[in-house]
């Protein structure tokens, strides 16, 4: 996934970020050498499933630097995780495409993403560059080696799709919905999932920093209403051709690492890793409600 990056997330021109994962796994990717030394590689995980109507992930960041995006649940319309900003800020952000041009103005305000419901701390704004769509922040002071749960829902309206962003605040022990958008969809559930680590500081000095989160747990709710976990994860990258990342599945987690002095010394570019099925795996409680628009 060739990157540009728009207040941390890569340009995924007319395709968007989940068919630039599939390009990047079929190995299609042609080596960019702008990238080399400018910015650390984004590293991807692609988890195989079927359409859904939630996606529940689990993050926890152990290495971290400014302008780094730990995006931790995205699918084909959208993209949800944590993010540390270029003077060090730290925050949530949850978004949503209307359109593949990336004037944010292009569309008639009849097919643009609607806003549907946010949290009284939560900002939102149109945005562009990289598609257009509409865009939510939520402060949030994230720690490192702290496991953090997000999960997106959806729910079919007409030719429109509802997506909300919900986020486990472990201060409150309880969810909070952070922001719901509708976008025109053609009535299709959730689906391409995939997580990813992105440096987006680009300035050089930001490739000697390492950036290393363990992604866990991760859960779908399929359109029949059975959870089904993630087991399975391809590791990919952007076409940045520098080698020092790094990707394994241990203890239950899919670990991504890229940056500093990291060595790819686990798994190839576009293996797939796999967990061990665990018998008495337990869906986390607000997948298996009926509706998750209440966890």
């Amino acid at each position: 996934m060739a990157t540009r990056s728009v207040r941390g997330i890569g340009w995924v021109g007319l395709a968007m970020i989940a068919t630039a994962v599939v390009v990047a796994a079929s190995g299609r990717t042609r080596a960019d050498e702008r990238l080399k030394d400018v910015a650390c590689r984004s590293v991807h995980l692609g988890y195989p499933a079927g359409a859904g109507t939630a996606f529940y992930n689990e993050v926890t960041i152990r290495e971290s630097a400014v302008g780094t995006y730990f995006m931790v649940c995205g699918w084909d319309k959208g993209y949800f995780g944590l993010q540390e900003l270029a003077d060090g800020k730290k925050l949530l952000i949850f978004s949503v495409w209307d359109s593949e041009s990336n004037d944010p103005n292009a569309q008639t305000p009849e097919a643009r993403t609607r806003l549907l419901h946010k949290d009284e701390k939560v900002r939102v704004k149109r945005f562009g560059g990289e598609g257009s769509g509409g865009q939510s922040f939520f402060d949030y002071d994230w720690k490192l080696g702290e496991t953090y749960k997000l999960m997106v829902s959806s729910r079919v309206d007409g030719d429109r799709t509802e997506y909300t962003g919900w986020f486990y605040v472990p201060e409150d022990a309880a969810w909070k919905k952070l922001v719901t958008f509708s976008t025109i969809t053609g009535g299709k559930d959730l689906g391409g999932y995939y997580a990813f680590i992105e440096d987006f500081k680009r300035d050089r000095e930001s490739t000697t920093h390492a950036r290393r989160a363990e992604f866990a747990n991760g859960w779908i709710r399929t359109t029949a209403g059975e959870a089904v976990p993630l087991t399975k994860a391809r590791f990919t990258a952007d076409s940045n051709p520098v080698l020092n990342i790094d990707a394994y599945a241990r203890d239950g987690r899919f670990t991504l690492v890229t940056g500093g002095a990291t060595e790819n010394k686990s798994t190839k570019l576009r293996d797939v890793m796999e967990l061990p099925a665990e018998a008495d795996a337990h869906a986390p409680e607000a997948l298996k409600l009926p509706s998750a628009d209440h966890p």
